[in-house]
């Protein structure tokens, strides 16, 4: 027994002794911040090592041009993993400092300097772009009715109060195009961005324009990310709503019309309710619907130029062609397929299939299409391949006229004709007629001919035949009926499911209320990514959404009029006890004191856990 216990122990410092070894990765340090801060806005700078440094070797820059508000906060942590059998260990050390940039310019934060295990290793200089807004027009210091809220006139209501501290430049919605000027049937790229400088929980009221004129394909844009960008002189958070690929059909000027939709923003009022003599008054947060339209956007649509070739059909880009025939010898009466590959960039989804011409002799048949087309913001790429089936019918030695296939390049801006070498197909007797094929010297067969031709006795079959007793018709007999019954059952419960569903559907309530817990399942995924980069703002402000999105969904109650009182009253009349009602709310005003206070000491992995716990209570509840 003492000997297990030996090896046991033995083998468990070796573990622990092989683990560091094991996790030894690459040294890593670097230094992360905005890219575009304003003047006079707090910033965080962090420098971050994946490994233990040595005790006090950390140099930091000299940060000129800043003042140091605060820093450095040292974080440190370990986890160590063990995955079949391999068992790797990571180490993060991060210090971070709060900036300030007192003037306007691009500033540089020098590198900093940091030894591990006695070797020294250095971030690269971290440019930062500052901005002063107080210079640009129309700023919030100077926007009409965001004039400061101390001077409010004493009857005005802290709603009213609340409306005027959104400036009208706080939240705008921008149509970006890739270009202005293209020919028809080229593509361009138009991208609807949100520009947000105040704190926003959702968007409701949706409308995209119609593209009048064009040809529209939306992209995906799940992965796009939220960027800092400078607009106006102003600093702002900016990301995707929609973004199209858009094909003009005709020539002239076509307008991209304004897309709209209604931004809640959320507005924090200092109320003189419940003075605290320590920390003063309480504070409101309000709900201010803000409806927002991008501007018109004119696109000049040149015609293609004239001289187009005979065989054009519309095709824009650039483009390649190959033909294959499978065999260049054939049996007369067989069946083969000419196909042609057209592949490229471009609005290949207008790409026809272009004209064969066989010989008399020759039975064609119906063209047959495959596609696989890639959509990405650079356009549409892949190919589309037409197959043409024919059977020859005559023997003989024939030539087949390629196929002549033209576009229009816009950056050569001439028409472009692709057309292969000729094919020669010879076509030997048939082997199933003897020897004895019909062949029409001096001209090829008419189309009437090779019909007659086709309806003529080939071949006699030889040997013994398979005769089979005549079975008993279905039609009328017991399985007949049974079949017509369970046909009849199963139409008769399919439309009473569906006239359900559509019922249902018609519910706009009902469909939010149920998708209410997954919505806000994706909500906590997105603020656990944000936890797990540590993006504090980011995280409590996808928490704030998820919290005040499923309350909204779940029980059909407008972004815009949502309030503690509401829905403490709400989540009440649902059955929910009196104080996860009181945790659920009391979860919001952390998540709001967290996000606008940086002295706030929630931590963010109890506030998702909270979150997730409480959602799911409410969720079980309601449903009993």
């Amino acid at each position: 027994m003492k000997g297990l216990i030996a090896k046991i122990v033995l083998a468990a410092l070796c573990i622990v002794a092989w683990g560091p070894a094991s996790g030894a990765d690459k040294v890593v340090f670097e230094a992360s911040s905005p890219l575009i801060v304003a003047v006079g806005e707090a910033f965080r700078v962090e420098f971050a090592l994946n490994a233990k440094p040595d005790d006090g070797s950390f140099a930091p820059p000299s940060f000129e041009g800043f003042d140091v508000l605060a820093g450095p906060a040292v974080s440190e942590g370990s986890s160590i993993r063990i995955i079949n059998g391999s068992m790797t260990k990571s180490v993060n050390y991060t210090l971070t400092y709060v900036l300030v940039a007192n003037h306007a310019g691009n500033l540089t934060v020098a590198p900093a300097a940091i030894a591990v295990d006695g070797e020294t290793y250095r971030t690269r200089p971290l440019p930062i772009e500052v901005v002063d807004e107080g210079a640009a027009p129309g700023s919030p210091a100077t926007a009409p009715g965001n004039s400061g809220g101390g001077q409010q006139q004493p009857q005005q209501s802290a709603e009213n109060e609340a409306r005027g501290r959104v400036g009208k430049d706080d939240i705008l919605l921008r149509a970006v195009v890739s270009r202005t000027s293209v020919y028809k049937g080229e593509p361009l790229r138009v991208t609807f961005k949100l520009y947000e400088r105040t704190n926003v929980a959702g968007y409701q009221d949706y409308k995209v324009p119609s593209f009048n004129g064009f040809w529209a394909q939306q992209l995906n844009t799940d992965n796009a990310r939220r960027q800092r960008e400078t607009y106006n002189g102003k600093i702002y958070e900016t990301s995707v709503a929609w973004e199209y690929l858009l094909y003009p059909q005709q020539a002239g000027t076509l307008v991209i019309e304004p897309a709209e939709l209604t931004a809640v923003v959320q507005v924090i009022v200092q109320n003189n309710r419940n003075i605290d003599p320590f920390f003063g008054g309480g504070h409101d947060v309000y709900n201010v619907p803000v409806k927002v339209q991008s501007p018109r956007v004119n696109i000049t649509v040149k015609p293609l130029p004239t001289g187009a070739p005979a065989g054009f059909s519309g095709a824009v880009g650039h483009f390649t062609m190959e033909t294959k025939l499978p065999t260049q010898r054939l049996a007369a009466n067989s069946a083969a397929t000419y196909t042609v590959k057209i592949s490229g960039t471009g609005n290949l989804t207008f790409v026809q299939a272009p004209k064969l011409t066989l010989p008399g002799s020759f039975e064609q048949y119906n063209v047959k299409t495959t596609e696989s087309i890639n959509t990405s913001a650079s356009g549409i790429s892949g190919y589309r391949q037409f197959e043409y089936p024919f059977i020859a019918r005559s023997e003989g030695t024939y030539d087949i006229e390629p196929v002549a296939f033209s576009y229009f390049d816009p950056s050569r801006m001439e028409y472009v004709t692709l057309r292969p070498e000729p094919l020669t197909l010879e076509v030997t007797p048939d082997a199933g007629s003897g020897g004895e094929t019909v062949v029409m010297q001096g001209r090829g067969m008419s189309k009437e001919e090779v019909r007659l031709l086709g309806e003529d006795i080939r071949f006699i079959k030889l040997g013994d035949a398979r005769l089979h007793a005549p079975r008993k018709p279905l039609l009328f007999s017991s399985l007949y009926w049974a079949l017509l019954c369970g046909i009849l059952l199963a139409f008769t419960a399919a439309y009473a499911t569906l006239r359900k569903r559509i019922r249902e559907s018609q519910n706009v309530a009902l469909v939010r209320g149920r998708r209410a817990n997954k919505v806000a399942v994706q909500r906590f995924r997105t603020a656990r990514k944000y936890m797990e980069a540590d993006d504090r703002h980011a995280f409590y402000e996808e928490m704030l959404r998820a919290l005040w999105g499923y309350v909204s969904d779940k029980f059909n109650i407008p972004v815009a009029n949502l309030t503690k009182e509401n829905v403490r009253e709400e989540l009440h009349r649902r059955g929910v006890a009196a104080d996860e009602s009181q945790r659920f709310t009391a979860l919001i005003a952390q998540c709001d004191e967290a996000q606008y206070s940086p002295a706030a000491s929630a931590r963010t992995g109890e506030v998702y856990a909270d979150g997730v716990d409480l959602i799911s209570r409410i969720e079980s509840t309601i449903k009993r």
